[in-house]
């Protein structure tokens, strides 16, 4: 892997050269933000439909199951198809999913089981969504360019974390929850009209390969993953850190509500600090050309360490200032660890890889959203977060090990068209 070296602004932004990229990220943008805020007004509705720590765990567990159960197949389908038009299906299918949200919530006919199913149907959209989406964006900006745009994703997705969840906990104090799921299905048609803009002449797809039996193909992603060093290094750390770490949709309300005994509007601020450390994390990050293993580490210790701190707190102010650190600690684990498997894997496998990455990354939160819940639920919420830090820190020292213990491999295989320029002379 390359060492990076901090670039010019202009650097920072150069995944804007491609027309095909800025509407790809300014659909994202706005839709995102949609999603944000109904993922605080979810929570909110759990909690005030059964004021449950484990209701809010399992409604977490429904949303990601089917990350989990299907993502690794979805990686398959998204080295099969047409990614633009994949994509567009799977958008469609949330908006119906919020929509239908917010007219139960209007004819105040909404039972649990109904945010149950539908976070469910939210989990089968995302779960084909991701993988497609991870693996779309190289051919939209090239390899060239894969870092910078892994990087302004990562702002992106950060800004809308900022945004959406302050603005959410403002209009459910002031017109309801109903109005965020309203607003959420509406934020869809700005990435679907992205969509429906691409050229398809101007992205960067690569030679179509014959079609073998999908588990033939699981397979051989699945095992490129493992027996390659500079991604089995990724997915160490990512197993442990996705699984206990990234749980924000049941550690945000839970410390809102019953360490802080605060409301909504406070909910969205604590969710909008993490994002906003994010935003300015990717920021810095966006100027350098290369993901290294030093801002692999660093992220993943320092996420850990701010999270126990967050465990800790009882105060708001601090607690915000520990959420800043955290989203930005977490912005560069995420982003750093997003790029690096991605140019460790080669053009034809990236779907199947990038599905096993998101597998662990977000497929795992029905067990750790579950288990958060559960933990908080029994032996309160500080100590559940305490729990899920020293399970973050597990995850570090695991991959520090690994990496110290092969780590001529992993630098050898740390760039996938490297490995095949050396293979073919």
């Amino acid at each position: 892997m390359v060492t990076a070296s901090g670039g010019r602004f202009s650097d920072s932004l150069r995944a804007f050269k491609h027309r095909n990229y800025r509407l790809f990220y300014a659909g994202q943008s706005v839709s995102l933000i949609g999603t944000w805020m109904q993922t605080i007004a979810q929570a909110w509705l759990v909690l005030e439909l059964t004021d449950s720590e484990v209701a809010l765990g399992i409604v977490t567990m429904m949303q990601f199951l089917p990350i989990m159960l299907l993502v690794l197949f979805a990686g398959v389908i998204a080295d099969r198809v047409n990614k633009r038009d994949f994509l567009f299906a799977t958008q469609m299918l949330a908006m119906l999913q919020a929509t239908i949200l917010a007219l139960l919530v209007v004819t105040d006919s909404v039972e649990l089981w109904h945010v149950y199913v539908l976070a469910f149907v939210l989990g089968v959209s995302n779960a084909f969504d991701l993988p497609t989406r991870q693996s779309f964006v190289v051919e939209i900006v090239g390899r060239d360019d894969l870092v910078n745009a892994v990087s302004l994703n990562s702002g992106m997705f950060n800004g809308a974390r900022l945004i959406g969840p302050a603005v959410g906990g403002f209009i459910i104090a002031a017109a309801g929850v109903e109005t965020v799921f309203a607003l959420n299905a509406v934020s869809y048609l700005f990435i679907l009209a992205s969509l429906a803009l691409i050229r398809v002449s101007e992205l960067n797809t690569t030679e179509a390969r014959p079609r073998e039996n999908p588990v033939v193909e699981l397979k051989e992603g699945i095992s490129y993953a493992l027996r390659t060093p500079a991604t089995l290094l990724v997915i160490i750390l990512v197993a442990f850190v996705g699984m206990f770490g990234y749980n924000f949709t049941v550690m945000m309300p839970l410390i809102t509500r019953f360490v802080l005994q605060e409301g909504s509007i406070v909910l969205g601020f604590l969710t909008a600090a993490v994002g906003l450390g994010a935003v300015l994390a990717t920021i810095l990050l966006a100027g350098r050309r290369a993901a290294t293993r030093y801002q692999l580490f660093f992220g993943a210790t320092a996420f850990t360490l701010l999270l126990a701190g967050v465990a800790l707190s009882e105060n708001l102010y601090l607690s915000m200032l520990l959420l800043m650190g955290l989203g930005a600690a977490g912005a560069t684990f995420g982003t750093t660890a997003n790029t690096s498997i991605q140019i460790a894997t080669p053009d034809h496998l990236r779907g199947r890889v990038v599905s096993l990455y998101m597998l662990l990354f977000a497929g795992s939160t029905p067990i750790g959203g579950y288990l958060t819940g559960l933990m908080a639920h029994e032996f309160g919420t500080q100590t559940a977060i305490g729990v899920l830090a020293f399970m973050c820190g597990v995850g570090v020292l695991a991959g520090a090990t690994y990496y110290w213990t092969h780590r001529e491999e992993v630098i050898r295989t740390a760039d996938a068209n490297r490995v095949v320029a050396a293979q073919t002379t």
